[in-house]
Order: structure tokens, then sequence, then C-alpha cells
């Protein structure tokens, strides 16, 4: 059966420089269990995560603060380009 538009999960790709366990310390020290999953972040691959749009800002921010570096955002893997 076919959901909605309306009623999927919008999501951005996030391209990181970071080891995955990096990566989610800084995410889980910022905005902690709860914040991980209304953000609904998944792994994608080794660099990339798929991250909910009402949780965009929120796990750019922690990021920034565990000093990971952001490559690129985009709407779709495609965007990212290749690894």
């Amino acid at each position: 059966m076919k959901v909605k538009p309306s009623a999927r999960i919008k999501r951005r790709y996030i391209r990181v420089v970071g080891s995955k366990g990096a990566v989610e310390k800084a995410i889980l020290d910022y905005i902690g269990i709860l914040g991980w999953a209304k953000a609904k972040v998944v792994w994608v691959g080794t660099e990339r995560l798929a991250v909910s749009t009402k949780g965009l800002k929120d796990v750019l921010a922690a990021l920034e603060l565990g000093k990971i570096e952001v490559k690129k955002v985009s709407g779709t893997l495609k965007g990212l380009g290749k690894i």
C-alpha cells in the first residue's frame, strides 16, 4: 500500500567527515536520545546521514559544536555526490 506524500517523512541528507562514533556522540551530547528519535537520524552508508527536515537544524548545530565537518546538505542522495 502506498503512503500519501503528506504522510511520508521528508528527509535531508548530510555528508559528514568523521567517524561514526564521533558523529553519534556529538549528536547525543547536544540533543540527547529524545532529540535523536525526533530527528529520525539514520545512517545511509559510511559518511551519509538521513535526517528529518524538522530535526535538521538541531543536528547541524550538534555537529558544529562537536567539531564535525559537514561537507554538504542535500534533499537527495544523488545531490550529495559519490563518496
